[in-house]
């Protein structure tokens, strides 16, 4: 009896795509097969996301999909919380479940498609599999978030924080590093919140403790010799306590923190976490202990209430503050979320639309200078694409798919995941050039 097959789509964030990695993991270790494409599969998994209204249709249209070209289709994800929305556009869907419900999602495969499990044929790495390419790896360290930001339906979805303890994290980065991950993106909703929930609890990693809490993890990813980037970090004073292990080269200099906007009224509509810090303050004192610090963030305009003078505002941040990268979206009203009801004055699209142009306009001029401050230098760059004497990588300072690259020449042959000294020749709005020495 041949294995069943199985066709799988991943929507949505990082999270997201490691729930995926983890099913994936499960269905091959029970000797399913992974196929590429719909039709001729057993089944269709659609992992999804319902973050954002364009989202939920970029979900809708991926099921439809698989659908039309399979038949039997299981839906998993965010927007497995809400099945009345998937139910009324596809009611011939075989399952749908929520997000992280890996259990619910391997009952429904078996349903539709029994495994065909032989043990001496199935062959599963120990890091499991992943969806990225071989060279780097998505490291999660919680599920859910105690944060209610107002635009954000992410707790209704997947529930309050929840950490893994501090010695199945590095247990998973140490098989990862093993198998070849030369970087690690740590990401969970609000990084560092790590513990909080759990206590900061102990658990036993070789032959120490160690305590799930921000800075310890850190310290002791810091110990594997190989990239380690934080994603989706909040302005809290104590992630001050990292920046010292940037500064040594422990981690790389990067921080990811979604600042979503500067006027202190509009975050403070928003609810945002840290909203009354000082994070220009804390952006100087973080750059003074490690001046080559890259911070990389995401704004909201046009949220409910922004007055001209807010987006001033914020575009007055932008150019003291001199974030690296910065993302920007305009405001949508999601359903379910607070700030559809809060009684502010909605921002008209086409003033929500120039206000994003302004703010890419401003932002690409500073992220240019940023970029121009590194020509001439020598700047480790990690290969993702390769082809002969070309290829495309990214250096310490940006991380995969939201960020610049480093478009290189080289004299000899660079493979994917070749870590090389690239002098830095020129630069353009948002990527660099230069050659391999």
């Amino acid at each position: 009896m041949s294995a069943p097959r199985v066709s799988f789509v991943s929507l949505g964030c990082p999270k997201a795509l490691v729930d995926s990695e983890r099913i994936i993991t499960r269905l091959r270790a029970e000797g399913y097969e992974i196929a590429r494409k719909h039709d001729g599969a057993d089944l269709v998994v659609v992992n999804t996301c319902g973050f954002l209204d364009s989202a939920r249709e970029e979900s809708l249209g991926a099921i439809g999909t698989a659908l039309k070209e399979n038949g039997k289709v299981i839906v998993t994800g965010c927007m497995g919380a809400t099945p009345d929305l998937i139910r009324d556009k596809h009611p011939n869907v075989l399952a749908i479940t929520g997000p992280q419900a890996y259990e619910s999602v391997m009952e429904a495969v078996h349903e539709a498609a029994p495994p065909a499990h032989d043990p001496f044929v199935d062959l599963l790495p120990p890091q499991g599999v992943k969806l990225t390419p071989r060279h780097y790896a998505y490291l999660k360290i919680s599920e859910g978030c105690n944060n209610r930001c107002t635009f954000c339906i992410i707790p209704a979805l997947r529930g309050d924080l929840v950490s893994r303890p501090a010695a199945d994290v590095l247990r998973e980065a140490e098989k990862l590093a093993r198998a070849g991950v030369k970087e690690l993106l740590v990401i969970s909703q609000d990084t560092s919140a790590y513990g909080i929930d759990i206590k900061y609890q102990t658990s036993l990693f070789g032959e120490r403790e160690v305590r799930a809490k921000f800075l310890d993890l850190a310290e002791e990813l810091g110990k594997l010799g190989i990239w380690v980037r934080l994603h989706y970090v909040y302005p809290y004073p104590h992630v001050a306590d990292v920046i010292p292990l940037m500064a040594d080269g422990k981690i790389l200099p990067y921080l990811d923190i979604p600042f979503q906007h500067a006027s202190p009224q509009v975050l403070k509509n928003m609810r945002r976490p840290a909203h009354g810090e000082k994070t220009l303050e804390r952006i100087r004192s973080w750059r003074e202990t490690c001046p080559d610090l890259a911070i990389r963030s995401t704004f909201i305009v046009g949220f409910p209430g922004e007055t001209e003078e807010d987006f001033q505002m914020l575009l007055d941040w932008l150019d003291e503050a001199k974030i690296d990268r910065a993302g920007c979206f305009k405001y949508e009203p999601v359903a379910g979320a607070r700030s559809n009801d809060m009684g502010l004055e909605p921002v008209p699209q086409e003033v929500k639309e120039a206000r994003w142009h302004r703010f890419m306009q401003r932002q690409q001029k500073i992220s240019a200078a940023q970029l121009q401050k590194k020509v001439g230098k020598r700047l480790s760059v990690i290969v993702d694409e390769a082809n002969g004497t070309a290829a495309k990588g990214r250096t310490k300072y940006d991380a995969p798919e939201i960020d610049g690259a480093v478009h290189i020449q080289s004299r000899r042959p660079v493979r994917a995941g070749d870590i090389v000294t690239v002098k830095i020749d020129r630069a353009d709005a948002y990527d660099l050039y230069g050659q391999a020495v």
